[in-house]
């Protein structure tokens, strides 16, 4: 699922494509997609695109006429860009965004049609579509702090969950985790001073260097290769590949489609945590520290 990061290229291209233009068609090409009915597609055709933000995980087109085009990409949601008119591709195409500039196409690679588009009317109407997860970028350490505190969830969870922090999810939560030094299965409300502050420091230049690493990776062409495993990243996508920082093998814990990366000796003091599956399976064959997998 494309991230803050990632977020915040997609919107800079959208803005240095889109800002100023008039909308001169909305093509909807799966009936799933379109969650909302009223304004209409009628009703935003020819309003003029004054501008974008990210709202969670959810990029808005924001319209003259104090309208929106809300996207949530979901896991498997991508955005594409095309000369004027290009046609919705059949096997995945979702939507399509005319503009003279050039067409945004709305893909998303799953059967599963979690991807939605809202068309809203008016600020209220938007707000009701924030989770109201605090965004870290903008906050300080203090106001950090007290929202980390107030979940009784896991790291792993609170960092994930768009109710609490806004725009991190699975890949760079794992990212996060490392850099920080910290278990993906620490209880936030259990955090102290020191470990709360290691962990907003670490979110704020994980999520600062990976936006500065794709703006300079994705140049001048609009991102069409968004993903959440990249070679260069530390944990996530790594599993028994070496850590960058003490070169123990990578970790993974498996749940439904989400997985938490981490290494051993960085993060959970030597201590390899359970995966149900695989604990379950192997029994008392499953190693409970790091010395085991290497052979110490």
């Amino acid at each position: 699922m494309p991230e803050l990061p990632d977020l915040s290229i997609y919107l800079e291209h959208l803005d240095r494509r889109i800002t100023g233009e008039r909308v001169e068609d909305i093509r909807v090409a799966s009936p799933f997609v379109l969650r909302t009915v009223s304004p209409s597609i009628e009703e935003l055709r020819g309003r003029r695109v004054t501008g974008f933000r990210r709202l969670a995980k959810q990029i808005v087109f924001e319209l003259e006429g104090d309208c929106f085009i809300v996207i949530h990409l979901m896991i498997a949601g991508r955005l594409r860009w095309y000369d004027r008119g290009k046609a919705i591709p059949k096997r995945n195409g979702l939507a399509a965004f005319d503009f003279s500039s050039g067409t945004l196409i709305f893909t998303e690679a799953s059967t599963k049609k979690r991807a939605s588009l809202r068309l809203v009317e008016g600020e209220d109407a938007l707000a009701g579509l924030d989770p109201g997860g605090l965004e870290v970028l903008d906050t300080d350490l203090a106001g950090f702090t007290e929202r980390l505190r107030a979940s009784s969830h896991t790291l792993k969870r609170t960092l994930t969950d768009q109710r609490i922090f806004a725009g991190i999810g699975n890949a760079y939560s794992d990212e996060i985790l490392l850099h920080a030094g910290l278990s993906p299965f620490k209880r936030a409300r259990d955090m102290k001073d020191e470990e709360a502050e290691r962990l907003f420091r670490a979110c704020r230049k994980t999520l600062t260097d990976w936006i500065e690493f794709l703006r300079g990776k994705t140049g001048d062409r609009f991102p069409d290769k968004v993903t959440a495993f990249h070679d260069e990243m530390a944990a996530h996508g790594k599993y028994r590949q070496p850590c960058p920082v003490c070169g123990a093998p990578i970790q993974r814990i498996v749940r439904a489609e989400n997985q938490s990366n981490y290494c051993a000796r960085c993060q959970t003091g030597g201590r390899v945590l359970a995966d149900r599956s695989l604990s379950r399976l192997l029994k008392d064959a499953w190693p409970k520290r790091i010395e085991e997998l290497e052979g110490g």
